[in-house]
């Protein structure tokens, strides 16, 4: 059996995929949304926090995992706080 292993591309490509998956699905988490208040904005803000890391991970190309897990946390970090 050959090993598969993760690396910078294959992890930006299931990120993506995730942040596909929650934008076709945030009005459905903005519904669910009941703590700590139902305001009806969590979707919301997780899909600015994931497009934060989608648009830090468009800047680079890189295979190492290192380099691009590092890229996404600032991505991250940078869209939850927007």
């Amino acid at each position: 059996m050959a090993r598969k292993f993760l690396n910078g591309n294959l992890f930006a490509k299931m990120f993506r995929g995730g942040v596909a998956y929650l934008r076709a699905h945030v009005k459905a988490v903005n519904d669910m949304n009941v703590f700590p208040v139902p305001d009806g904005d969590t979707g919301d803000n997780m899909m600015m926090t994931m497009e934060g890391g989608a648009k830090a991970l468009s800047r680079i190309d890189g295979e190492s995992l290192d380099s691009v897990a590092k890229s996404l946390m600032d991505g991250l970090l940078l869209g939850a706080r927007a």
